[in-house]
């Protein structure tokens, strides 16, 4: 039975640089579990592993679609579903890092059950019912999902909410989810690591990370995007950094705004991340003390993952232990 090796967590938690760090103590090649990586040219907001990088560990489901295309999960899975055989065939293990709860989900589960509630989201559409009424919502739901929206009726609020949720929440209309998810390979077993951080940490984190995209150039690469590719696809004109970036070059917002934005809408994000994560049975978490190197991570996911392997095909399992280097496992899903 084949093993696929699964790092998650939150946005900004460390997923990068400790895969990039394991990947020189095993045998694996990372595979890309991020919805906005696949796009040519969105390389700062998207955090990207440098070319150099990708030249030191082989990197897949990167730059594979232009920003001005769409890419479903759907295509997502299938372009996974390729890889993972001609990886086992060069004798390495398929190692998908990132942040997608929608992709590790129809990868290991398959059946469509949508992302958790967001009760402040759902409680801002509301509020707009009430005040603009239902019908509004309907077209608003229209325009990013006409399919859904020619099934529910204008005055089912319930049901509205619930579709333009699913799109804020993964990207995606729910009416591609539901018709796109399969059924999961019953010939693999899934392990799965997450990183974890104190809230606080990884809000630090968070901010400096958005700090050092725009001193990266984020504003010119969003212009060298639209000048090459004319517009960017919907869900590419969505991705965090972007959409903010997108607004402050239509003059919508000033450049300190634009900041604040991703800041927070970062922040945001990161919760719905770790939300909907705690939805997943068997993620192994390795909260990360501040000051811990990638290398001290790598080491600890190392030794967590080889002995699953082991252990796994011998029908134990790896149990729980505390850790050296500031790095800490939970075998709850909780996170």
């Amino acid at each position: 039975m084949d093993e696929v090796l699964f790092l998650v967590g939150p946005t900004a938690s460390g997923k990068t640089a400790a895969a990039l760090e394991l990947a020189l103590l095993m045998p694996v090649e990372v595979v890309s579990l991020d919805s906005m990586s696949v796009y040519h040219g969105m390389d700062i907001g998207t955090g990207k592993p440098t070319p150099a990088e990708r030249e030191m560990v082989p990197h897949h489901l990167i730059d594979i679609v232009p920003p001005n295309e769409s890419f479903s999960v759907g295509r997502y899975a299938a372009e996974a579903e390729k890889l993972i055989p001609q990886i086992r065939q060069r004798k390495n293990t398929p190692f998908f890092v990132g942040g997608s709860p929608l992709y590790l989900k129809v990868l290991t589960s398959g059946l469509f059950s949508g992302p958790p509630a967001d009760w402040e989201f759902r409680g801002r559409l509301h509020e707009r019912a009430e005040r603009e009424g239902t019908a509004v919502l309907h077209e608003e739901l229209r325009r990013v999902d006409a399919v859904a929206a020619g099934r529910i009726h204008p005055n089912d609020l319930k049901r509205i909410v619930r579709a333009l949720e699913v799109v804020h929440e993964t990207g995606q209309p729910i009416s591609e989810l539901q018709t796109e998810w399969s059924s999961p390979r019953s010939d693999r077993r899934f392990i799965v690591a997450g990183i974890s951080r104190d809230r606080q940490e990884l809000y630090r984190r968070i901010e400096t990370r958005v700090d050092g995209m725009f001193a990266a150039g984020l504003v010119d690469e969003v212009r060298r995007l639209l000048e090459t590719y004319g517009s960017l696809s919907r869900q590419a004109s969505q991705a965090l950094g972007y959409k903010e970036v997108l607004a402050y070059l239509a003059g919508r917002i000033d450049l300190e705004r634009t900041v604040e934005l991703v800041k927070r809408n970062t922040r945001r994000m990161a919760k719905r991340q770790l939300t909907w994560f705690r939805s997943f049975e068997n993620i192994r978490w390795f909260r990360t003390a501040p000051g811990t190197s990638a290398a001290e991570v790598a080491r600890e996911l190392a030794e967590y993952l080889a002995a699953e392997l082991e252990h796994r095909s011998s029908g134990h399992n790896a149990g729980d232990r505390t850790s050296r280097n500031g790095v800490s496992r939970t075998a709850q899903s909780k996170g």
